[in-house]
């Protein structure tokens, strides 16, 4: 008895094993779920806000240089030979223009200092510190256009497996129908009512469904792969997408500025804040500066050894001023000007492109309207002729194959409207990323 009941429970646990496990490779990601994992784990997205964190860390380090700078420097020297000095022999009551060398000094010197520098008045920190800010704000938009694209991209991509994934029904549908095609000829031909030939083409028709069902298969896995890699998720996962696809009418969409719009517009931003930064390099700097310390001099040799330590410190004021430097500045803020008048010409070409964009997006999506529509009414007209097939078949004036024939018809109109609505939805995701809306 016992025996029996442990048996049971294994079966048990097996069944439910491997209904989860069904469950698990069936398991069906809808079009958020995508984007919200790709937007949390793509490797992309992540370069782009770490290069935000660095543009903050660069701002920091800029602003850093308004602090004072404070180090501690020593050195110790010991010479094997002093340095010579030349001594006017006239000093000594000898002959002018005459000279005796002479070497003065100990060999041990050692010094340590207590240096520090303040600036005073340095015009391109200000500069350098709007410069990194703009540089931010430049990661940020990266960042966000990229999201934009990533979005985009798994749009399509997923629009592009539901397709295939139609059609891989659509050719299994086929090749039920055409199996029972060739049943009905084979029971024909065997009652001599059909030709061999008319076999051998089904069989071949077949065999062309088959090979056109696995090359489906293959792209729609490349797709789903396409996608893993996007939503940063392990290749060995198995996923699906969703068979349904909504069709609704979309309303206008007010058009605002793109990412690549406010791209061009703040490196336009960025490129005057280097032009200050160039005409203020020419202006004077002032530093605050100074250092306090020991140095040590020191002598080895008996019977007169000693080590001896003098303190000294000083402050003082530096200014500095260029005041000629080949007119290398002035080269470089030309150059500058031409940049920031390129940019103003790619910023008015950015412009007049996206309004021919969004026109042609425009267009597409009344083509692709219209096509649902004229489709819609392709599959109600498709469905009324298998009905009446249907019906004639019953009181035999049609044949089975007849039957087929206007099912066939019935799935392609329907795989039609489908490839119709997912082409309207591309248009609409292309018209929402040319108007600055796809999110």
């Amino acid at each position: 008895m016992n025996l029996l009941k442990n048996k049971i429970t294994i079966a048990l646990l097996l069944f439910l094993g491997a209904i989860v496990q069904e469950a698990q490779a069936q398991e069906i990601w809808s079009l958020d779920k995508c984007i919200e994992t790709a937007s949390v784990n793509n490797k992309k997205l992540k370069l782009e806000k770490n290069n935000i964190e660095i543009g903050k860390e660069r701002k920091s380090q800029v602003k850093s240089n308004r602090l004072p700078k404070i180090k501690i420097e020593t050195d110790y020297k010991y010479f094997i030979e002093l340095p010579y000095q030349l001594m006017p022999m006239s000093v000594f009551g000898g002959p002018e223009g005459q000279f005796k060398e002479a070497q003065f000094g100990v060999p041990h010197n050692i010094n340590a200092n207590l240096q520090f520098a303040l600036p005073l008045y340095n015009p391109q920190i200000k500069s350098n510190v709007e410069m990194a800010k703009i540089g931010i704000e430049i990661a940020e938009l990266k960042y966000q256009k990229s999201e934009e694209q990533l979005y985009f991209d798994i749009s399509n991509l997923y629009y592009n497996a539901q397709i295939l994934l139609s059609q891989l029904d659509f050719v299994e549908n086929n090749l039920e129908n055409i199996g029972k095609l060739k049943n009905n000829l084979q029971l024909l031909k065997d009652h001599q009512l059909a030709m061999a030939t008319d076999v051998d083409k089904v069989s071949l028709q077949m065999l062309q469904l088959n090979t056109k069902k696995d090359l489906i298969q293959s792209k729609y896995e490349q797709v789903l792969n396409a996608m893993k890699v996007m939503m940063g998720i392990s290749m060995d996962k198995d996923i699906s997408v969703e068979t349904n696809i909504a069709y609704k009418k979309i309303s206008n969409y007010t058009t605002r500025p793109t990412l690549d719009v406010k791209l061009v517009e703040t490196k336009d931003k960025l490129l005057k804040s280097q032009l200050t930064t160039l005409k203020k390099s020419q202006l004077p700097t002032v530093m605050l500066y100074g250092s306090y310390g020991a140095i040590g001099y020191g002598y080895d040799k008996s019977p007169n050894e000693f080590l001896n330590f003098y303190s000294m410190g000083f402050a003082g004021i530096k200014a500095s001023y260029n005041l000629f430097d080949g007119k290398a500045t002035k080269r470089k803020k030309n150059i500058k000007k031409r940049e920031i008048a390129n940019n103003a010409l790619q910023l008015e070409l950015l412009k007049d492109q996206n309004v021919l964009k969004i026109k042609n997006a425009e267009l597409k999506i009344a083509i692709a309207r219209k096509s649902v529509e004229t489709i819609q009414s392709q599959i109600d007209f498709a469905k009324s002729i298998y009905d009446k097939t249907v019906l004639q078949q019953k009181q035999g004036l049609a044949s089975t194959n007849d039957v087929l024939l206007a099912d066939n018809t019935v799935r392609q109109a329907q795989q039609d409207y489908i490839s119709a609505i997912v082409e309207y939805l591309k248009a609409d995701l292309e018209l929402k990323k040319l108007s600055g809306n796809i999110k």
